[in-house]
């Protein structure tokens, strides 16, 4: 059901050799961006009209309109099975107490007498969020990306999520529910590019957005790369992938769930382990048949991601050695199952998120540990992190300096300009003392 590499034996390989070694899906945004270009203009131009087209196209219905009124968000809320919503509440929480922490400050150094650089962090003005509606709904991926833009202190928060044949055109009632706890009013049913499209350029009933986040397919991987540069975004996020690092003192029930946790997502989903101990890949490999077997949605996701060339059992000689594999894999979850797994977790560089121990699984960062699911993927855990309050926030820095502070720099400034062949930036200075640098005191 999965294959093995190993990586036994000879010094492992460094950086980008050692990263070719490793399993990864096929994900090629570069090809999809040309089928969404016209889809993306589509919307540019005839606005919604485009929105209700592409939905009955591809979600198989036709809508009236695309904002979702008021009405269904507050029915939803109403009609929500209580003990959903008692956990969507203990989520929004938790996910509340994390984030609120990470707003910064403003901060003013004082880099010399009379002379002061200021870091002020402002919001982006509008955001567009986006909840996906394929294979499974996602009211979790709703708090994570609208619980750190309204602690960012974002003044307008819109969300799509694609309609839904069997909801009448809208989109999943547990989504409009999570969007009425959120106190988000402004939603629309739209998915795929078309979303990012229509948060991109506005339509009639939609304003444009300075920003677009949350995870999705290729599509919207896609629309988001064609749109980078108008909008700001979070990432073009892939398939979802966890590797789990793990020797003989690992649970092989443990991990083995772990791995189809994520396998049940989608058929491109990666399943990695990293273990030393051919042990305890014997027991993995064993148990995985029987959880399968027991589990929902073998054949069209489970399975296909299981024994896809995107996931593997990985054998090192050590856990040192599968530091150096984990952290040129870059997973988007990581999980460390090992003796002394915080020390070891201390030791990982490249991750969107790590969990510690046997009572850390993935599933419990999805929903409920208050952490943000969504991460970097596809490796891009070695440049880029997962989306938090930062995500939606702009440093902008204000420099104030008076006549004396800028007198004593003014000749390094004119030094640095003129060896930069750029005479009229020094000219900016001396202009400023009769066209004479003064000298430093």
């Amino acid at each position: 059901m999965i294959s093995r590499i190993d990586l036994r034996g000879d010094a492992l390989v460094e950086g980008p050799a050692l990263r070719d070694l490793l399993p990864r899906a096929d994900f090629d945004v570069a090809a999809a961006l040309e089928k969404v270009r016209p889809i993306c203009e589509d919307v540019h131009h005839r606005g919604d009209a485009a929105l209700i087209d592409a939905a009955e196209r591809f979600d198989g219905v036709r809508l009236d309109q695309v904002r979702v009124p008021a009405a269904a968000l507050e029915r939803a809320l109403e009609e929500l099975d209580p003990a959903v919503r008692a956990a969507l509440e203990e989520s929004i929480r938790r996910a509340r107490i994390v984030h609120r922490v990470q707003r910064r400050e403003t901060h003013t150094t004082q880099v010399v007498p009379g002379g002061s650089v200021t870091e002020k962090w402002v919001p982006v003005d509008r955001v567009g969020l986006y909840a996906p509606g394929g294979r499974s709904v996602y009211p979790s991926s709703v708090i994570m990306n609208v619980v750190p833009a309204q602690e960012a202190g974002v003044g307008s928060v819109a969300l799509a999520s694609p309609a839904q044949a069997d909801f009448g055109g809208l989109p999943h009632p547990t989504i409009l529910a999570a969007c009425a706890l959120l106190g988000v009013d402004e939603v629309y049913a739209a998915g795929g590019a078309t979303a990012v499209a229509m948060f991109a350029y506005g339509t009639e009933s939609c304003a444009p957005a300075n920003m677009v986040t949350g995870p999705g397919n290729i599509w919207v991987a896609a629309a988001k790369r064609y749109f980078t540069g108008r909008i700001g975004i979070d990432a073009e996020a892939g398939p979802t992938e966890i590797a789990v690092l793990a020797d003989d003192t690992a649970d092989p029930v443990h991990v083995a769930s772990d791995l189809i946790s994520q396998a049940e997502h989608d058929p491109l989903a990666a399943a990695v382990l990293v273990t030393d101990s051919v042990e305890l890949a014997d027991a993995v490999e064993k148990e995985l048949e029987p959880q399968v077997a027991a589990t929902k949605h073998v054949d069209d996701r489970i399975v296909p991601a299981l024994s896809g060339r995107q996931s593997a059992i990985v054998l090192v000689d050590g856990v040192d050695e599968g530091l150096k594999v984990v952290d040129a894999y870059g997973a988007e979850h990581l999980e460390i199952q090992t003796a002394d797994a915080a020390a070891v977790a201390d030791r990982v560089r490249n991750a969107g998120a790590i969990f510690i121990g046997p009572w850390a699984p993935v599933s419990l960062g999805d929903y409920a540990a208050g952490s943000n699911h969504v991460l970097p993927t596809g490796g891009c855990a070695c440049h880029s992190s997962g989306l938090s309050v930062q995500s939606f926030l702009r440093g902008i820095h204000i420099v104030d300096y008076t006549r004396d502070a800028l007198a004593d720099v003014a000749h390094h400034v004119v030094t640095l300009a003129e060896a930069e062949d750029l005479p009229a930036h020094g000219a900016a200075i001396k202009a400023r003392f009769g066209w004479k640098v003064p000298e430093s005191k």
